[in-house]
């Protein structure tokens, strides 16, 4: 299931959230949340979610970083980045033996941060026209504030590719990998899963195309207006997970 939209908006807990996740425990269901944000590692997201009621260990928490940095190591092992991000992302590229540099790094790698240097930008863009490969953890253009929405990954990453020409490799949802290696962090099988999100450009279209079934949540981005608008559709919409307290043994 997504986070934001589905089980908390900022620092709020969405009613039925936790009602939901002690039925999955109580149940032996396994499940994971998964973020798009690359902000927070997972130890810190499990204290912000503590901190709204939510209890969810650290290896239920899939990030789009720890999907970019299990895609680099995969890609190339023990190489070296530039990363345009904060701790959630540096951390994962640590943990998986990458040195980060801006003296001809492998790889510009490119997350979410609340504080977007140009300087930064400048050097990612010099890099990529020196060569380096363009990562970013995801395509999201803006996100979520309690005053309203914020510039995200996918439009700071559309200003390097006007500057250099090079789209970037997005790795997070809506790309299915990363919903399989999510999928495999819980040893489970697609046919067998669902998806709960809040967003049709994400979330729905990621779970469709990594074969899973889809609920799309009416707590965040998506409404059933917004929906008519897309030429998939996902398998069912819900007002909430409220909805699916007493049937996650059939949300159907």
């Amino acid at each position: 299931m997504d986070m934001d939209g589905v089980l908390v908006h900022e620092d709020a807990l969405i009613p039925g959230a936790d009602a939901l996740l002690a039925e999955l425990r109580a149940n032996e269901i396994p499940f994971m949340v998964l973020t798009n944000n690359s902000i927070r590692t997972p130890r810190d997201l499990r204290a912000r979610l503590l901190r709204t009621g939510l209890d969810v260990p650290e290896d239920s928490i899939w990030t789009s970083a720890l999907a970019t940095a299990t895609f680099l190591a995969n890609q190339r092992p023990g190489g070296s980045a530039y990363v345009v991000g904060e701790s959630g992302l540096t951390t994962a590229l640590h943990d998986i033996g990458y040195v980060l540099t801006d003296s001809d790094p492998d790889y510009v790698v490119l997350g979410e941060t609340r504080t977007y240097s140009f300087e930064a930008i400048t050097t990612a863009i010099r890099l990529v026209e020196r060569g380096a490969r363009f990562i970013a953890t995801n395509p999201d253009p803006t996100g979520p504030s309690p005053e309203g929405s914020l510039p995200a990954t996918g439009s700071v990453a559309a200003l390097i590719t006007r500057a250099t020409g090079r789209n970037p490799y997005f790795v997070g949802k809506p790309n299915a990998l990363m919903m399989r290696s999510a999928l495999r962090a819980i040893g489970a099988h697609s046919e067998h899963t669902l998806m709960i999100g809040d967003r049709m450009d994400t979330d729905i279209v990621c779970g469709l195309e990594a074969g899973l079934q889809t609920l799309l949540v009416l707590t965040g981005i998506s409404t059933r207006a917004s929906v008519e608008m897309y030429p998939y559709r996902p398998t069912r919409i819900i007002d909430s997970v409220a909805d699916l307290v007493g049937r996650t043994g059939n949300p159907f």
